[in-house]
């Protein structure tokens, strides 16, 4: 007959996948590619500071023009 321990971890191999979805658990695949796509995000982050500078400089100009249209510049 087999011993609990080894009902057990039979059970968790069978299920191993299923247990991994369900609790969104990461695997070591999941780990592996986690260096490389946070080096890329951090390779984003000058390109994303640079356009929200141009986005907000473009804003405060839009504002201005928005202003003067409604006689209040």
């Amino acid at each position: 007959m087999i011993g609990m321990d080894s009902y057990m971890n039979a059970y968790v191999d069978r299920r191993m996948k299923l247990i991994v979805d369900e609790w969104d658990l990461s695997t070591r695949e999941d780990l592996g590619e986690f260096t490389g796509r946070l080096a890329a995000l951090e390779q984003e982050i000058p390109r994303l500071r640079v356009f929200e500078k141009t986005a907000s400089d473009k804003l405060a100009e839009l504002e201005k023009r928005a202003a003067k249209l409604k006689g209040r510049a």
